[in-house]
């Protein structure tokens, strides 16, 4: 079957408009992307792999690769439930949950690090509790995994809630009216039916978590070799004029980004083969 243009424009019209949706990406996207791998490439690879294997550089993907196996597993929990709740239940609060899953998007990174340490820091509301226990969440790893949490819970949720409602309950009622249980239902109903969409959710959950900068930032203190994530490290470097060593770092979150990005494509075109073989 033969696909016809539904527009009408010019020739010299879409030509521009394609040239200049190129033309932004190539420029805001491509041409910085190129450059960290240059950058990082530049002195050799001799450089480039001891800037990898440099014990702070070692210690910050360990805690960068420790927080993202922290916080991607509570993040799926939390998006599954909620959007099981919002999507299969009617309750008193709901679109009020519904505005809370999205205020860290809302929120600055900064200013959500900021309200940990006025809640755990040496002069928050628990911050004398946790000292007379010997209990250190600000500026170490506790804190570094809870700011990294609230950033990226609502990737999981975001993504599965449209996704849920769409498809409707008709085949959980039917189950139920089959006999089946909760854990029943969920397991050989809905989670197939969710699989794509939760996978597409948990990938950019880990992108975020991996990449986060900004909460960060303020909670861990820049402790070089102990609270500095791959983000931190790279700032660390940056600033002092370690630019080889640097862009080293960077590539590899550079490298995340691309994987994520073909990962996503692998799973929105397996799941649009999937959706037409249902149909």
């Amino acid at each position: 079957m033969s696909v016809r243009n539904v527009t009408t424009e010019s020739a010299p019209v879409r030509f521009v408009l394609i040239a200049a949706a190129v033309g932004f990406l190539s420029l805001f996207l491509l041409m910085p992307l190129f450059a960290v791998f240059i950058e990082a490439l530049r002195r050799g690879w001799e450089v480039f792999l001891a800037s990898l294997h440099e014990e702070a550089a070692l210690s910050a993907v360990k805690l960068t690769l420790l927080t993202a196996v922290i916080a991607v597993p509570l993040n799926t929990l939390f998006g599954i439930s909620a959007a099981w709740a919002i999507t299969k239940f009617r309750f008193k609060g709901r679109a009020l949950l519904l505005s809370l899953i999205d205020l860290p998007f809302a929120v600055s990174p900064v200013i959500a690090g900021l309200v940990w340490v006025l809640l755990f820091g040496a002069k928050g509301w628990f911050g004398p509790w946790l000292a007379e226990n010997d209990i250190k969440i600000i500026f170490a790893v506790p804190g570094i995994v809870i700011a990294t949490v609230f950033i990226t819970f609502p990737f999981v949720a975001r993504e599965l809630i449209p996704l849920m409602e769409s498809q409707g309950t008709d085949q959980e009622e039917a189950a139920v009216t089959l006999g089946a249980r909760g854990w029943q239902i969920f397991l050989r109903v809905t989670l197939p039916n969710i699989k794509w969409g939760l996978l597409y959710g948990v990938l950019l959950c880990n992108a975020r978590a991996m990449g986060e900068f900004g909460a960060v930032s303020v909670v861990s203190g820049h402790i070089r070799g102990e609270t500095n994530t791959l983000p931190l490290h790279v700032e660390v470097l940056y600033n002092e004029y370690q630019f080889s060593a640097a862009f080293a770092c960077a590539s590899l979150l550079a490298l995340l980004a691309l994987v994520t990005l073909g990962l996503k494509s692998v799973v929105e075109h397996v799941s649009g083969l999937s959706s037409n073989a249902k149909h």
